[in-house]
């Protein structure tokens, strides 16, 4: 078997790059080792910067975006009780974001390839890359029962944080960066009405909570934890309790309870890869770097990395130029890291830290009373929450 790009991945990047590949004539086939099933019931991100809407209406997957996707012109700040909005719009210049769910982006995707008659291999085993510091780099794995291989000309590593991808790569030519942080979000997901219109991000002494959506009809809410907490140990009426104190009053009397969906923890890491490319290998999405989710920047530093990925496949087989591929790695990594310091930045205002004392918690209140009162620091923060240009 061959193809001229191997993507290794059926997340929202790999369908995404595939998609793009596809669009422009450029041949490609998408290696999943779990099944589209699966796919579809992670349940992730949901906040899209306009770059991302952009890129997904370039993809031809943005007509269901259009319709069911939630326009959020703002953001609002909790602490102490005390709630401030910040004016994304007013103070990017017009610029907004979207919350349309990472599952109805993957969905999109997935019915769009399809469309196409784009060959996903899904269940593949034993995925292995070999020879991508050549000119001939190739992709073995087990599918069907039987063993097969596919020759490429690049390989696509999208495949996420425990993928094979970044796995492939020497020890002795990765420099890898991180921070894990002492705590957990504890998220559930309802079919009720959000308690705000607008996501709602709170400081309070009993820990971080998050007010967030899906939907005009489905809630996503998240309570900070201790990092050995265990979902199942939290019943839906104490976790609705928790998140009710940690609100504002006018917040938590319009939070609506109903049986969980979905209930889960998430542990918080910063994580970046450098470089992005060795040989053919290209990675991008969180197969090269994690961000906490705080700033929302997880699924939209994986479209950033597709967006220059695709237009440098592109440059290459339209073109003749390498120069797009050359310079993929750097120009994707100085993104990655502003996406990162601003993550960190949000992770560390929002949480409560159980090392810190008096002295951290009054330098985090002064950051809030900060952003209140100046609007050069609101106008960083709404740029960076909007997203960077690419």
């Amino acid at each position: 078997m061959r193809t001229q790009v191997a993507i290794i991945g059926a997340g929202p990047a790999g369908l995404l790059l595939g998609q793009l590949l596809s669009r422009a004539g450029i041949d490609n086939v998408i290696l999943e080792r779990r099944s589209a099933d699966y796919v579809l019931s992670r349940i992730r991100a949901g906040v899209l910067e306009q770059g991302m809407v952009d890129l997904l209406h370039e993809a031809g997957v943005g007509e269901r975006l259009d319709q069911e996707g939630l326009v959020h012109d703002g953001f609002s700040l909790a602490f102490g009780g005390a709630l401030h909005r910040l004016d994304l719009k007013e103070l990017s210049g017009g610029k907004t974001v979207t919350v349309y769910g990472q599952t109805e982006v993957t969905r999109d995707l997935i019915a769009a390839r399809h469309a196409l008659d784009r060959p996903t291999i899904y269940e593949a085993e034993n995925v292995a890359l070999h020879d991508f510091d050549g000119a001939t780099p190739r992709v073995t794995f087990r599918a069907n029962g039987q063993e097969q291989e596919l020759h490429c000309d690049f390989i696509a590593g999208c495949d996420g944080y425990h993928g094979v991808s970044r796995a492939s790569v020497p020890a002795k030519s990765l420099q890898t960066f991180e921070r894990v942080y002492p705590f957990g979000w504890l998220g559930l997901l309802v079919d009720k009405p959000p308690a705000a219109h607008e996501l709602v991000y709170a400081n309070h002494e009993r820990g971080f909570a998050l007010c967030s959506m899906r939907s005009a009809e489905r809630s996503r809410y998240y309570v900070q934890v201790p990092l050995e907490e265990k979902a199942g140990s939290w019943s839906d009426d104490a976790f609705f309790d928790e998140l009710r104190r940690r609100l504002p009053a006018e917040i938590a009397d319009a939070v609506q309870t109903g049986p969980s969906l979905e209930k889960s923890i998430a542990p918080l890491r910063s994580f970046v890869a450098e470089p992005m490319r060795f040989g053919r290998l290209f990675l991008a999405g969180d197969a090269a770097h994690i961000v906490p989710p705080t700033g929302a920047k997880g699924l939209n530093l994986a479209a950033s990395d597709i967006r220059y990925l695709f237009d440098a496949f592109r440059e290459h087989y339209r073109d003749g130029s390498n120069a797009g591929l050359d310079g993929y790695s750097a120009r994707a990594l100085a993104r990655v890291w502003k996406a990162e310091r601003f993550s960190w930045w949000m992770t560390n205002l929002l949480h409560r830290f159980p090392e810190r004392d008096g002295f951290d918690q009054r330098i985090q209140q002064a950051e809030f009373n900060y952003l209140v009162h100046s609007r050069a620091a609101a106008t960083a923060v709404a740029e960076n929450y909007v997203g960077l240009p690419y």
